[in-house]
């Protein structure tokens, strides 16, 4: 085995006993878990907002950020449940570049995984005991979910991930809600299938133990868009899309059916100004349908407190170095739209 074993990380009960949480942050993340299940059972009508920067990649800016979005949902909560996306580790479709804040806690320094697992612990320990909001990360690695597991209401599994059978299994497991994207080609029973076996009861081994999960009733979509054979983009959002879902929901027995619409990605196909076109669009087929309006229980926005994406190490504070991201003011313009429908 051609491995440096660097050094042994601790395990996600000594970092739980070391950074710990109080009372009253653990009362808060399990209410907003049950608001977000929910709204994904369809006991809540309100519309799940998942938003916030592609990378959390320095806690000023996201802290900056999160206490402008608890400003604002202050104001349009009886109309939307905001979940900010605080997504920590990152794929890379190469395995190069920035990983994210796990890998890096500072984008300009070099990789440190000891300091990055604390970095992100605080961080998101941060926004819920300074805003009240339990956030969402990507499981890029399921062993590392641990860590994280008593601070986070949503979990994301990504469309290079999505056909992986760990991160399937771990997903039965999680006790929140799981968005299953589809996979990078398109192939949407992919999707269908992962939710399924999510959704399933599983025996597996994970971190060194033999497991037994219950399998996950919040288990659901998440359509991103695709790319074809010749590396084009092309969206998965639209009424007749979302028709379809519905259909497979409907023949495949499963439960809650529901979707998330991710605005930005191969909807978007990167041009982060459609996430405001695209959620208007999804909002008018909720309205032109109540069997659409059923299945679309909200979006997912990439937005950040400057508009676009920069390179790392060009240093301009609060813009992502990976995606191109909403900046503040057309972010803030956007909740308030989303609030009137």
């Amino acid at each position: 085995m051609q491995m440096e074993f660097v050094r042994k990380m601790p395990l996600p009960q000594e970092l739980l006993r070391d950074y710990p949480i109080g009372e009253a942050m653990k009362r808060r993340k399990a209410a907003r878990d049950g608001q977000i299940a929910d709204i994904l059972t369809g006991r809540d009508d309100r519309l799940l907002l998942i938003i916030g920067p592609c990378s959390a990649d320095r806690e000023d800016a996201v802290l900056d950020y999160m206490h402008r979005l608890s400003e604002v949902e202050a104001e349009v909560r009886e109309r939307l449940l905001i979940v900010p996306r605080v997504y920590t580790n990152k794929p890379r479709t190469k395995g190069v570049g920035y990983k994210g804040m796990l890998h890096q806690p500072d984008p300009d320094k070099g990789e440190d995984m000891l300091a990055g697992i604390i970095a992100i612990r605080e961080l998101h320990t941060r926004i819920l005991k300074e805003t009240g909001f339990s956030c969402a990360d990507e499981m890029l690695y399921p062993s590392n979910y641990s860590y994280l597991s008593d601070l986070l209401s949503y979990v994301a599994v990504g469309a290079r991930s999505v056909e992986n059978q760990e991160h399937r299994l771990v997903a039965s497991g999680l006790g929140v809600a799981a968005g299953m994207k589809n996979p990078s080609a398109g192939d949407i029973t992919v999707m269908m299938n992962s939710i399924a076996a999510a959704q399933s009861p599983q025996e597996f081994i994970y971190r060194s133990w033999e497991v037994h999960t219950p399998g996950n009733p919040l288990a659901h979509a998440i359509l991103r868009g695709f790319v074809d054979n010749f590396g084009r983009s092309h969206p998965n959002y639209h009424y007749e899309n979302l028709w379809e879902l519905l259909e497979l929901y409907r023949a495949s027995g499963l439960q809650n059916p529901a979707v998330i619409v991710d605005a930005n990605h191969n909807n978007s196909g990167k041009r982060y100004m459609e996430q405001i076109r695209i959620c208007k669009d999804v909002m008018h087929s909720r309205a032109l349908s109540e069997d659409i309006h059923g299945l679309v229980k909200g979006l997912m926005v990439e937005s950040y407190l400057e508009d676009g994406c920069q390179k790392p190490g060009e240093g301009v504070y609060g813009k992502s170095i990976t995606d191109p991201c909403l900046g503040w003011e057309k972010t803030r313009d956007l909740i308030y739209r989303l609030a009137e429908y």
